[in-house]
């Protein structure tokens, strides 16, 4: 069983997070990476890496002859799958073993037998494990699902036996609604794992999902470190993770972590997995499923412990026994993680891909606070995989003290670039229901369809337009060293301005404008330097020299430093915020929100992407389906085609009532942010176009 060359079958931050453990304890590492990551951070990290294939994760971090092509030439005598693509592929952890390496995982056996869901139940079941009820039967036909399902009654789950995730799942809130479930879980479970079979399961309202990790190893030896408390989802997919949880009592942790054990020891297992469970309102727990792996959370049982479980797992696949009994596992204090994801939140939280132009993580890190990250600053975000970029994880004495060192780790290290969920991860947290303990599974989802405060855009205040205006006015050789004052309009989140800048007297004009080499900085940064003499900014005309300044008119002085730290002062207060000058643009994030400001062009814009007559991609992604062919008939919002973007699928919906006049794109196509799906031959102009997020997909 001993092995010293791990090859880590897997990407992004938790690839670095196995390589981190494993170079601890002396082991050499292999990195995986297709072309899309060619130059990312995991494959930097390891001590050799190997290419596998194209971007397309079939073609490269789920193709099984390539992963063991590449432990063979590099000598990797192990694998660790990580979490995601392969990592509960029974068939994958058999080919590692039929090729003599070690698997860190558990059996084959054990990932099959919890890997169908439908059959984990049963023997949960029979294990004396408490089961949400529902339909597990080998009749998957339409006729006998609505039927089953109307025994059951409604709101119900249909779920993929093979899934898990949230991949292969749909509500159906009515009889009219099961239909489209159906097809929608049939056909991400067929893409994501093969396998096309499905389960009802009833839905229990308002529940809270608990879960609990566990580790065996192959003395016969068990035990649980506790629980983590899931329940902040949208769409069955986790934002935010903590541990222990606020709801469950000692006795309900012991009778939890029991029956998680008796899960385990029914399929034999070895190694770290997790058992989920779904917890009612009189806080009666229901077994949901078993994770064969490691899960994206375990970070917080780690804080909570003092544990390394990616050592724990390297030492069981070692043969090793567990380093401890259960009566020498202790609990201290309380660890919160959040989900940086790469989504708008604002907007439906379509998926986003771009350039990473900021990201410190260490500007945050103090005692207390974790960041795992697969991204760097200089990178960038394809369309091709999960959109989890990085967690940030806060541990503290309480839960009280968790939430406040996360809120400022989320403030003192943002993401510029493209919009990602920080701010409404750092308002989540500090939410009243959330710091009550009482979310729940579908509370996110509720929110936003009644369109909720948390969920609406941030807006930036007056004095973050003054602020920006002065940066603009500060960038070297952006104004003649003569001119004193002059009109500057700026647009941001649709809104556009128009500002004054003066400076004081001529020591501050020829600072202002002052362009000397010598002073540059690389491209994207400000000088680093004072700026001596303050610039006052205030409302007035764009064009008309010597226009007075209106409005409130405020004198504005800073520094920026290397990091992009921005030390300003503004009425007689010194605050921080983070900046990023990209060519025409700056982000500026303040207490975890992010402001893009442009300079307005004074022309008129001769095109523009709100065009009723074409439907237009808003995400980079691959033409999941096309539900139109040329000349059909549309209506308004009627879906036209549907992209597949990180693990969600997208619906472009007409904007207009017509005529399909051309279908500019294949089935299977990948395509660009912006990018013409379909052509409309319409009559009378209509609304603004819409595309819709629908449920999680592969």
């Amino acid at each position: 069983m001993s092995f010293s060359k791990i090859l880590v079958a897997n990407r992004g931050e938790i690839a670095c997070r196995i390589m981190r453990t494993a170079r601890t304890l002396g082991y050499r590492t292999v990195a995986v990476y297709s072309d899309a990551d060619a130059g990312a951070p995991h494959a930097a990290m390891a001590d050799e890496a190997v290419r596998i294939g194209p971007a397309s994760a079939a073609e490269s971090y789920l193709n099984i002859a390539a992963l063991l092509a590449a432990a063979r030439k590099t000598g990797a005598d192990a694998v660790h799958p990580g979490y995601g693509f392969l990592s509960e592929n029974a068939g994958f952890a058999r080919a590692c073993i039929e090729a003599g390496l070690v698997f860190i995982g558990p059996p084959a056996a054990a990932i099959a037998a919890m890997g169908d869901k439908a059959g984990a139940k049963r023997r949960m079941a029979a294990a004396g494990v408490p089961t949400v009820p529902g339909y597990l039967g080998e009749d998957q036909s339409d006729a006998t699902l609505a039927t089953e399902a109307q025994k059951l009654g409604y709101p119900l789950l249909v779920k993929a036996v093979a899934g898990g995730g949230g991949r292969g799942m749909r509500l159906a809130q009515n009889a009219a609604e099961l239909p489209e479930a159906l097809a929608g879980a049939r056909r991400e479970a067929l893409a994501a794992f093969g396998d096309a079979t499905l389960m009802l399961e009833r839905l229990i309202p308002q529940g809270r999902h608990i879960e609990i990790q566990i580790f065996a190893d192959a003395h016969g030896n068990s035990v649980h470190l506790g629980e983590r408390d899931c329940t902040t989802q949208r769409r069955r997919q986790k934002v935010i993770e903590e541990a222990p949880s606020p709801i469950v009592t000692p006795a309900m942790r012991t009778t939890m972590g029991r029956d998680a054990v008796a899960a385990a020891l029914a399929v034999g297992y070895r190694g770290a997995g997790t058992v989920e469970f779904i917890v009612d309102r009189e806080l009666r727990h229901y077994f949901l499923e078993m994770n064969t792996r490691l899960q994206v959370e375990h970070p917080v049982t780690e804080m909570i412990t003092g544990l390394d479980l990616v050592e724990w797992q390297l030492r069981v696949a070692a043969g090793e026994p567990l380093p401890l009994k259960q009566d020498e596992i202790v609990w201290r204090g309380h660890a919160i993680e959040v989900r940086l994801y790469a989504e708008d939140p604002y907007a439906g939280f379509v998926p986003q891909t771009g350039p990473v132009l900021h990201f410190r993580p260490e500007a945050a890190l103090r005692t207390g606070i974790r960041i795992d990250a697969g991204i760097a600053e200089g990178g960038a975000v394809s369309p091709y995989y999960d959109p989890l970029l990085a967690k940030v994880i806060a541990h503290g004495r309480d839960r009280s003290d968790a939430i406040r060192r996360l809120m400022a780790a989320l403030e003192d290290a943002p993401l510029l670039g493209l919009p990602t969920n920080g701010r409404l991860l750092r308002d989540l947290v500090d939410h009243e229901s959330f710091r009550a303990a009482q979310m729940h599974t579908t509370l996110l989802d509720e929110w936003a369809t009644d369109g909720e405060d948390i969920l609406q855009r941030p807006q930036p205040s007056e004095a973050d337009w003054q602020l920006a205006a002065a940066l603009f006015a500060g960038q070297p050789g952006w104004r003649a060293a003569s001119v004193a004052g002059f009109g500057l309009t700026l647009a941001c989140g649709g809104e556009t301005r128009t500002l004054r800048i003066e400076s004081t007297d001529d020591t501050g004009r020829s600072e202002l404008a002052r362009e000397t080499s010598a002073h540059r900085q690389q491209a994207g940064s400000y000088y680093n330097r004072a700026n001596r003499s303050p610039v006052r900014v205030g409302a007035g005309s764009p064009c008309v020299p010597g226009t007075p300044l209106r409005g409130q008119v405020t004198a504005i002085e800073w520094r920026i430093d290397d990091n992009g730290r921005l030390r300003y002062t503004m009425d007689g207060i010194t605050r921080h915020a983070i900046v990023h000058h990209d060519g025409d643009t700056l982000h500026l994030a303040r207490e975890a929100a992010v402001f893009v400001f442009r300079e307005a062009s004074p022309f008129p814009a001769t095109k523009t992407r709100h065009d009723p007559l074409t439907a237009r991609a808003a995400v980079a992604g691959t033409i999941a389906r096309l539900e139109v062919g040329a000349g059909d008939t549309v209506s308004v919002g009627q879906t036209l085609a549907v992209i597949e973007a990180m693990k969600m699928e997208m619906r472009v919906t007409a904007n207009a009532a017509g005529t399909v006049a051309a279908i500019r794109v294949l089935l299977g196509q990948q395509v660009e942010a912006g990018a013409i799906l379909v052509e409309l031959s319409i009559e009378e102009l209509p609304c603004l176009p819409t595309t819709k997020p629908s449920s999680p997909a592969p």
